[in-house]
């Protein structure tokens, strides 16, 4: 069974509202010189983002993404914070107003208690993986992201040098497990799980902040839990593996 990061940490409150937060300068300067410049017209094309994402870089709204940038320095690490959005894990898709959810800091434990949870109230014996969307690149043997706290054998490094190596390169790329309870199962094959868990659940309101606000016509504070909730969100993705019959 996966479950989605995002999921678990808007349940248990592991929210920030960054309509609270004061940006300092460095955080200002990256929001109008490093995201507008940088990534709109470096960074961006380098990494072969989509043409409507560059087109928000590049008009990358000052104050909301000053206060973003602000909680990323405080969270995370000036490498993470210099990526375009998911920095450090901290996430503001399909959520409402001003709310980022932030990376769990203790994914195996929660993982651990989502397993017995289900064994004491269910009876069922299941393996559980927490999966975060962020993308985990593979250069043969050898698998890195640039969000913190993945599994063992994914190599946390170079925050957003990570995102535009692996871009550039057309790397293979699938989403990044962060937790697994109830089973030895091997990088790849936590990998493989943790993509076809990804590609069935979907994007809910949209890949980005930017994508989910023009689905409902608003601004990128302005969506609304009642917004959110007439979507389908499909937090958990159970995942069986597959075993080819006899003749």
């Amino acid at each position: 069974m996966t479950i989605s990061e995002k999921a678990i940490s808007t349940a248990i409150g592991n929210l920030v509202d960054e309509s609270t937060i004061n940006p300092g300068p460095n955080a200002r300067c990256l929001a109008k010189y490093w995201m507008r410049l940088v990534w709109g017209y470096v960074l961006g094309p380098l990494s072969r983002l989509r043409k409507i994402t560059i087109q928000h870089i590049r008009s990358y709204p000052l104050n909301e993404g000053s206060a973003h940038k602000q909680l990323a320095l405080e969270q995370a690490s000036l490498l993470e914070a210099l990526m375009f959005g998911s920095e450090g894990g901290i996430d503001g898709s399909n959520l409402p107003y001003s709310l980022v959810s932030l990376p769990l800091r203790n994914a195996q434990e929660v993982a651990e208690k989502t397993r017995a949870s289900i064994k004491a109230k269910l009876d069922k014996n299941v393996a559980v993986i927490i999966v975060d969307t962020d993308k985990t690149y593979s250069f043969r043997t050898f698998h890195f992201t640039h969000r913190p706290n993945p599994i063992q054998g994914i190599c946390s490094l170079g925050g957003f040098l990570s995102y535009v190596i692996g871009r550039f390169f057309k790397m293979r790329h699938r989403a990044t497990p962060v937790a697994i309870a109830g089973a030895q199962i091997g990088v790849e094959e936590a990998l493989e799980i943790a993509e076809i868990a990804n590609r069935r659940r979907g994007f809910g309101a949209g890949r980005t902040v930017w994508d989910m606000a023009a689905r409902f016509g608003v601004d990128v504070t302005g969506v609304t839990w009642r917004m959110l909730d007439k979507l389908e969100h499909k937090p958990i993705v159970i995942v069986k593996p597959y075993q080819m019959k006899k003749r």
